[in-house]
């Protein structure tokens, strides 16, 4: 019996650490890529911002256009979702805290009799909204890990068609931040329109703060007039799209930094629990081998004493 335990725990301590590379290999290699998803986000702000800002410029020239292109519908009726995962897990909650911050995004939307319309990003989303008989319209899968521009102009094409035919009449993104390298937080913002600017409070005013809006030009620091053609109508059917892609490449390249970021975390805390239990279970097996060591030697001294009296009789 005790035998056959210790051989269990022997096979069990070999797992464990067979397990315990693979998670410290993943640990390792965690921190260059976090590198690599840092320096393509640093790479593309430059980009992002000032695709917003031309977009911004362009609309306050025209109040009429900037109604529908710009800020937040006081009573939206029809809204799309777009949430962004991980291809895979082993990354602790950062799946499952953009997953269930959806979810209660479109339960609130439902309670509110609004019509709420779901895009997913990653292969861990199409399953759990499945599960909770959620339809998802579209998903795409295989470009978290290292995202694309490529990927998030398909992604776009797929969100701003209904938004232009007005079948739309909001977007929000749902996807994880990186701050930095210690903190990622998950937030829900809005896509389409494009917010106003504001900071922290951006896509929280209303269409009525249009007229706010500088001239073209202005509080750039640049100064000057800006003058643009064609009209503005024209030019914002090409700078929406590109905005909005520049928009959901930057959300796809957080999400990615994110996702290893607490991929070495998570790897990081299985290691020291696969350590722990290697001990543990080391122990356990020390201590099984010396009872089973200690039962042959009392089996023996029985024997012995056995064999000395049946020959003394």
């Amino acid at each position: 019996m005790a035998g056959g335990q210790e051989r269990a725990l022997r096979q069990r301590i070999r797992t464990v650490r067979s397990t315990r590379k693979i998670t410290k290999a993943m640990e390792l290699i965690a921190p260059s890529r976090i590198v690599r998803a840092q320096a393509r986000i640093a790479a593309n702000r430059p980009f992002r911002d000032g695709m917003v800002r031309i977009v911004r410029q362009v609309v306050a020239e025209d109040p009429t256009v900037a109604e529908k292109m710009l800020g937040t519908p006081e009573s939206p009726q029809r809204i799309g979702v777009l949430a962004i995962v991980g291809d895979r897990g082993l990354a602790g909650s950062y799946n499952s805290g953009v997953l269930r911050a959806t979810e209660r995004l479109m339960a609130r939307y439902a309670a509110d009799g609004i019509e709420a319309t779901l895009w997913t990003v990653g292969k861990k989303a199409p399953p759990y909204f499945r599960y909770r008989r959620t339809p998802v319209r579209s998903s795409f899968t295989g470009m978290a890990d290292r995202p694309e521009f490529a990927d998030a102009r398909d992604i776009a094409a797929a969100v701003i068609a209904p938004f232009v035919a007005g079948d739309l009449d909001l977007v929000q993104l749902v996807s994880t931040r990186f701050i930095s390298a210690g903190t990622q937080r998950v937030e829900v913002q809005q896509l389409l329109p494009i917010p106003l600017p504001g900071g922290e409070d951006e896509g929280a005013a209303g269409p009525g703060d249009i007229d706010e809006l500088p001239a073209a030009g202005a509080g750039s620091g640049a100064g000057g007039f800006t003058e643009f053609e064609p009209d503005p109508e024209t030019l914002l059917a090409q700078l929406m799209p590109q905005a909005t892609e520049a928009e959901i490449f930057a959300a796809l390249l957080e999400g990615a930094a994110s996702f290893f970021t607490a991929q070495q975390r998570a790897m990081a805390a299985a290691t020291e629990n696969a350590d722990e239990l290697v001990r543990t279970l080391t122990r356990v097996m020390n201590r099984a081998r010396q009872d089973a060591i200690t039962t042959e030697i009392m089996e023996i001294v029985g024997g012995a004493e056995a064999l000395r009296q049946s020959k003394g009789a």
